[in-house]
């Protein structure tokens, strides 16, 4: 006669078994999805082993090489990731482009699998997110304060907000973020931080083009003159960075790069700053790190990108 607990251990072993069955694509040429906070803590009891670290790459979707990037630097520190796939409405204000955001999902987990460095997708939707009488939120200030705040002051309390909740349904012990949105990574470590949070922020170098032009879900919006365009942000950008560290002048050299920014075709320029690296203030120090970020716009599209000085 089988023992008790042996019996009790077979049957949760069927039923995880069963559970993980029901994720997998019939074709089993793609990755396990679930879609509520309940199903991802039970794909993780059936698919990971105990002890086995986790690493999370948050991203809204419409994939390209820069966000596999990210997976395969989770990979090298955790052998289970989670990619989470969500489009944040709290980010986006009433006149920005949520309802034209690149969307494609199937093509999203066919290049994760491809890629081969991810277990699970969490793709959750709004409702599982924000359910009625959502009241919470999380405002940060600090590195948070400035650049794009002055254009988009909600933007970084739904960016705060979504990411702690994710970090809370996925409890990972690192989470993997692109240097490409590096105030969002300072305000993400600075929340961190803040919070005591016991996760790693681990930083991924900025994927780029073979003009320099950084990986963005949003350059699929670059018709052929923008998109001739926005390959000049990045060299106006390095020639500015590279001025300032043979010591030129930093209000001159951004008002140069300003005027070459305009020169190059760009419609308008939200923001070209020389910022203390940590902290993202005004430089005060120039002993200390700097970083040299810019939002610009062109057409419909905004481009954002960033590099040391």
């Amino acid at each position: 006669m089988c023992h008790p607990a042996r019996r009790k251990a077979t049957k949760r072993a069927m039923l995880q078994r069963a559970i993980l069955e029901s994720w997998m694509p019939s074709d089993r040429q793609s990755l396990p999805i679930v879609r509520s906070v309940a199903s991802l803590g039970a794909a993780l009891a059936a698919m990971r082993r105990p002890g086995e670290r986790l690493a999370l790459v948050a991203t809204m979707g419409a994939l390209h090489e820069g966000h596999l990037s990210l997976c395969r630097i989770a990979a090298e520190r955790a052998p289970f990731v989670v990619v989470s796939i969500f489009v944040n409405p709290a980010q986006f204000a009433p006149h920005e482009d949520l309802a034209t955001y690149p969307r494609n999902e199937a093509n999203d987990v066919a290049m994760l699998a491809a890629s081969g460095a991810t277990k699970l997708v969490y793709a959750p939707t709004a409702g599982e997110m924000y359910p009625d009488g959502f009241a919470t939120t999380v405002a940060p200030k600090g590195a948070a304060e400035g650049l794009e705040t002055d254009f988009r002051p909600h933007f970084f309390a739904g960016v705060a907000t979504v990411v702690t909740k994710l970090f809370a349904q996925v409890g990972p012990d690192f989470a993997i973020f692109g240097e490409k949105d590096y105030q969002q990574l300072q305000v993400i470590r600075q929340v961190v931080r803040d919070l005591d949070l016991t996760i790693d922020i681990v930083p991924g170098p900025t994927l780029r083009e073979a003009d320099g032009l950084a990986l963005s879900s949003r350059n699929a919006y670059l018709d052929t003159r923008a998109r001739k365009v926005a390959g000049s942000l990045n060299v106006i950008m390095r020639d500015t960075a590279v001025a300032v560290a043979r010591g030129a002048d930093i209000g001159d050299a951004l008002s140069k790069g300003r005027a070459e920014l305009s020169k190059a075709g760009f419609d308008s320029i939200d923001y070209l700053e020389i910022r203390d690296a940590t902290t993202l203030r005004p430089v005060t120090d120039r002993a200390l790190p700097k970083r040299i970020l810019a939002a610009v716009r062109i057409a419909k599209t905004r481009l954002i990108d960033n590099m040391a000085v």
